[in-house]
């Protein structure tokens, strides 16, 4: 009798509807992995991740890892992650800072920022970001000098070219007492620094204006979130208006913004992935060259939703660890 009464009881009744859900998921994912199986065996197709230890037998252009074709393919999956992070942190570092910059513009009492700000808006959102990315590709590659005869720019003896080649900045140096080694034009050809690609600095630009231009929004709409009782309390205390949006708007704002910024964050990192359209060395670039070498479809499209989906909880995970931090408690 306790436990049919306990079965009408909603909160039971909830768990047991959850239960019931998870074993039918569990179901439906073992019938598509033995079908799975089952058709690889009929076509011959050998399975398993035992190739990873094969050598790759392909060059990676560019990698912060050393990487050459006798290295494993394993290898060549870690230098791939390494690139899309790199891009991926960089492009979420900048897009944040324009989306502040944008947002706040937006709501600026001058009419002109404002005007600019939407525009850009407008223009940036409402383009498809794979579009953006073969127009920034393609600036890059046909509009910049050759690098015989790079734009060049000198900051406290640190040199700095841009060119076809892409962008040359200083490097971390291994001689002893020197922090940085700056790059240098010698019979038309640089030596020394870092230099990130044009595929690099392309997707790089492409992500950052495209994702700022949401962001922007997502601030916008966090600082309007603010009464509006704050800023005149701002301004009886003889505070500028720069001084209210940092110190008083933009902190109580944060609890507005960061839930759907760290959606902005997760569509960047896999839109990333359109990196394959513009020849970018990334996690999904490499994996489609290795797909097409050792014909293990289903294990290079496992380990790629797999890694993505790490970084995704990880992202995710953190912005929520943060918006708990600044969230109103009461």
């Amino acid at each position: 009798m306790e436990l049919k009464a306990s079965i009408y009881k909603g909160s039971y009744r909830a768990k047991l509807y959850q239960v019931l859900v998870l074993i039918l998921i569990f179901i439906a994912l073992g019938l598509i992995i033995a079908n799975t199986l089952s058709n690889m065996h009929q076509r011959g197709i050998q399975g398993g991740f035992g190739f990873l230890l094969d050598p790759a037998g392909f060059d990676i252009s560019e990698s912060w890892i050393p990487f050459d074709s006798n290295n494993s393919y394993a290898m060549a999956f870690a230098v791939g992650l390494v690139n899309t992070l790199r891009v991926c942190i960089l492009a979420i570092i900048t897009c944040t800072a324009m989306g502040i910059m944008l947002g706040i513009g937006r709501l600026s009492a001058n009419p002109l920022i404002r005007f600019a700000c939407q525009v850009y808006v407008e223009i940036f959102r409402n383009i498809p970001l794979l579009i953006q990315l073969l127009i920034w590709y393609v600036i890059v590659v046909e509009c910049l000098p050759d690098t015989q005869n790079p734009f060049h720019l000198n900051l406290w003896d640190y040199h700095i070219y841009l060119s076809k080649e892409g962008l040359t900045v200083p490097w971390f140096s291994s001689e002893v007492g020197k922090f940085l080694q700056s790059p240098a034009l010698v019979d038309g050809n640089l030596s020394g620094g870092a230099t990130l690609s044009p595929e690099f600095m392309a997707l790089y630009t492409g992500l950052s204006l495209y994702t700022s231009a949401f962001a922007s929004e997502v601030v916008r709409a966090g600082l309007m979130s603010v009464d509006k009782g704050q800023v005149e309390a701002g301004l009886s205390l003889g505070l500028k208006r720069w001084q209210i949006t940092r110190l008083i708007v933009l902190p109580k704002a944060m609890r507005v913004i960061i839930p759907p910024m760290a959606n902005q964050y997760l569509n960047l990192i896999k839109n990333s992935s359109l990196a394959v359209a513009i020849g970018y060395p990334d996690l999904v670039n490499i994996s489609n060259t290795t797909l097409n070498q050792t014909g293990h479809a289903v294990e290079c499209v496992l380990i790629i939703m797999v890694i993505y989906l790490i970084i995704s909880l990880i992202t995710s995970t953190s912005m929520n660890a943060y918006n708990k931090r600044v969230m109103l408690h009461g």
